[in-house]
């Protein structure tokens, strides 16, 4: 498996050539960099006008590796080679490297780039990225992955300060200025020499915009490990490629690599997943369009409180004073669904807030104290163990008795003047005291029914199950002007599926719901549709009005066409199957089992269209700005029995 690492902008406040300057100091060895042993210049070429400047280097290093594994391999130093490709004119350096000692069993490749800052001539901007592919080694793998790892993490974090060292070192010596390089006549370039224009090492072009600065990702997202910064910033760009720029905010995308450990594949399926459903449910919408009903606001016993020491929203829930049911049985669960997440929209809005005020992270998560747990805390963690991981488990801090105001307790969170006054504290909390719901105000399972229903249908999304041999297919309605614009935005959410449109001048039949006898599928729900009659031939009775797309599991597609010819449009998402593997290839056993895998499920998309006129086209299946869904404390005063 190939790990890859991708780091975030850096940035330093020097100019261009007072950076390179710097940067030539780290040769032929640097004293700041003990596993650097040595280098030796293998070949060095520069364009008659000086602009350009190619060096080609042997580095000598010595890995921290066990000896043991120094005796089994035979070496006791490495040799990586690096190519430096610098352009005066453009003010870039573009360096390239590769391991040059086993490179038939390990393939180590690294890009990096100094380039000026986007938006500030004096400042420098700095990125790398790089791959290893261990595919042999005497059996050692995993432990010479885990080196490798460990000591590009190391050389990572070392590497700004090195800089920062030697502009200091030039500072001393009286050099805070080098003058920027300026054209002059310039001979032909020279049989074997080197144009002034850039090289191979231009793969990695000025830095956009969009790319994640390392200040700002310590600023505003916390300390972070090179490598959890990779992952960040990988998952990230995976995102702006799939979902066309539609992407969470930063804080929302670390949540998830957080909650997994920074494994990239979980965190990338647990918040595509998460993505898909409150895009489904339009819960990016909740806080301008969900009004509590009265009943919420007499009796559901929660509210806001200042916040704590870190500057984390803090949200009081007097669980013990809740009627829970009597909520439930008076507006159903739906409704008391909506308004706990409109009350973590909120939380998370106020940690934004907090961020620019107190000038650091505020990073949401979710706090329980359980105050006052006439169980015993064992018997509690007991019963919640199981539900929770282990990451989520120590942010619960539970308390027996009544000195939750004592050291380890509230105090150590909450400044003394906000503790609430039905804690002991003396700050007056307008949290509702709760009480029994009256029954005057329960309804009927009817009318809960009806109306859990109509909020599950409110949104303008509909879901649909996609097999082998059996699309999902939606028609547009009969289109009479031939310049409408039929447009869509859909969400595959399980497996990969090939996307087309088809015209024909015939109806289509009725629609045909889940043939799949012969498969032995059911479709729950009814949530596969084909109109495509099976007898009709491709360019007789309908054609294809736009190239198949392929979408895989993951992505957000939108799009729209521009009709040409006036009848009957259909929508078809299809079943895309694993290509076969190569002959000249012999699959991985991985690969086998995920083809197994992926062609024993159905696939699932979740899809919105519309036809409009071409005079009101606008793009308007509604884009969604997600945001991180918790970000409070809780503080109950549940008594568990």
């Amino acid at each position: 498996m190939v790990q890859k690492y991708q780091s975030p902008v850096r940035v330093y406040k020097h100019p261009f050539e007072l950076v390179m300057a710097a940067y030539e100091r780290r040769f032929p060895t640097c004293h700041l960099i003990p596993m650097f042993v040595a280098s030796d210049v293998i070949s060095e070429e520069k364009s008659d006008d000086d602009s350009t400047h190619r060096i080609e280097r042997r580095c000598k290093l010595d890995i921290d590796a066990p000896r043991l594994l120094k005796r089994i391999a035979g070496v006791d130093y490495v040799y990586f080679v690096q190519k430096n490709t610098l352009n005066r004119r453009e003010r870039t350096l573009h360096i390239e490297s590769h391991n040059e000692t086993f490179s038939n069993r390990v393939i180590i490749h690294e890009q990096c780039c100094y380039s000026v800052h986007p938006e500030n001539e004096g400042w420098t901007c700095f990125e790398q990225s790089a791959s290893l592919d261990i595919k042999s080694f005497f059996g050692f793998e995993s432990t010479v992955e885990k080196i490798a790892m460990k000591q590009y993490a190391n050389s990572i974090k070392k590497g700004k300060e090195i800089i920062e060292y030697y502009l200091h070192e030039l500072e001393d010596e009286g050099t805070t200025h080098v003058p920027r390089w300026s054209p002059r006549p310039a001979s032909p370039v020279k049989p074997g020499g080197v144009s002034p224009v850039g090289g191979p090492g231009e793969a990695l072009p000025a830095t956009p915009d969009d790319k994640l600065d390392a200040d700002y990702i310590n600023r505003y997202l916390g300390d972070l490990t090179p490598l959890q910064e990779s992952c960040l910033i990988r998952l990230r760009s995976w995102l702006q490629e799939t979902h066309k720029g539609k992407i969470p905010k930063d804080q929302h995308i670390l949540r998830f690599l957080r909650a997994r450990d920074f494994n990239l594949d979980k965190a990338r399926e647990t918040l595509c997943q998460s993505l898909t459903w409150r895009k489904q449910h339009q819960v990016d919408y909740l806080l301008d369009t969900w009004t509590s009903p009265q009943v919420l606001l007499d009796y559901y016993t929660g509210g806001w409180h200042h916040h704590d020491r870190d500057g984390r929203p803090l949200y009081i829930l007097r669980l013990g004073q809740m009627d829970t049911k009597g909520l439930v049985r008076a507006l159903g669960e739906e409704s008391l669904l909506r308004h706990v997440l409109s009350i973590n929209e909120e939380g998370l809005r106020r940690c934004e807030e907090n961020t620019k005020v107190f000038g650091r992270p505020i990073r949401p998560f979710i706090l329980c104290n359980l105050i006052r747990v006439s169980a015993p805390k064992v018997n509690f963690l007991k019963f919640v163990s199981p539900f929770i991981d282990e990451n989520t488990r120590k942010k619960f801090l539970i308390y027996a008795g009544n000195d939750y105001q004592g050291p380890g307790g509230l105090l150590d969170y909450i400044d003394r003047e906000i503790i609430p006054d039905f804690l002991g504290g003396e700050c007056m909390c307008e949290v509702p005291e709760g009480g029994l719901v009256p029954k005057s105000l329960y309804r009927t399972p009817e009318e809960l029914e009806n109306d859990d229903i109509r909020l599950w249908t409110e949104t303008i999304y509909q879901s649909a199950s996609v097999f082998k041999g059996a699309p999902h297919e939606v028609r547009a309605t009969y289109i009479i002007d031939a310049s409408s614009v039929i447009t869509w935005d859909f969400d595959v959410c399980k497996g990969d599926v090939i996307f087309n449109i088809y015209h024909s001048k015939r109806a289509p039949a009725p629609p045909k719901k889940d043939p799949l006898g012969a498969h032995g599928i059911t479709s729950p729900g009814g949530n596969n549709v084909q109109l495509i009659d099976k007898s009709w031939q491709l360019g007789q009775d309908y054609s294809m009005v736009e190239s198949p797309l392929t979408c895989k599991e993951g992505e957000s597609v939108q799009g729209s066409h521009v009709t040409r010819w006036p009848g009957f449009y259909i929508l078809q998402w299809k079943f895309h199957s694993m290509p076969a593997c190569a002959a000249t290839n012999l699959p991985r056993v991985d690969d086998v089992l995920a083809t197994l895998q992926v062609s024993s499920h159905k696939c699932k998309v979740m899809y919105y269209t519309e036809v409009l006129g071409s005079e009101d086209f606008r793009y308007t299946a509604p884009f969604y700005t997600p945001v991180i869904h918790t970000g409070y404390h809780e503080i109950s005063t549940v008594a568990l029995r």
